[in-house]
């Protein structure tokens, strides 16, 4: 059996889930630092809605949208790159750290692209 299951996907989605409300929950309670709020503020919200998406991949793929297996993949790594990069500024990391976020937003939009890629198989 392949790792990279539907039961993986919506597992990290999850998990990413929980990540993206605790670390919102320490940007508005923990942090006084209002640039650290910001990322942590904005590092949860992409992150929160790309694991949503994820979510909405499981449900592409129930309906006949087969090739959203793929977006996931994309969803979840921006979510790493993307939301991790601004909580490690806000937790500490040098702001240089902050050049891999664009990397993160660029897997957001393909994993979108892919998504609208994939909705043309629904109602064939």
């Amino acid at each position: 059996m392949a790792f990279w299951t539907r039961r993986t996907w919506m597992t990290l989605a999850a998990l990413g889930g929980f990540v993206a409300v605790a670390m919102g929950a320490f940007g508005a309670h923990g942090v006084s630092d209002p640039k650290a709020q910001e990322w942590l503020r904005t590092g949860s919200a992409y992150g929160f809605m790309h694991t949503l998406a994820t979510f909405a991949c499981a449900i592409f793929m129930e309906i006949g949208a087969r090739r959203a297996r793929l977006a996931p993949a994309f969803f979840l790594s921006g979510v790493v790159i993307f939301s991790g990069s601004l909580y490690a500024m806000a937790l500490g990391a040098p702001r240089w750290f902050g050049a891999i976020t664009p990397i993160g937003g660029v897997l957001f939009l393909i994993g979108w692209g892919v998504l609208a890629w994939s909705a043309r198989d629904i109602d064939r």
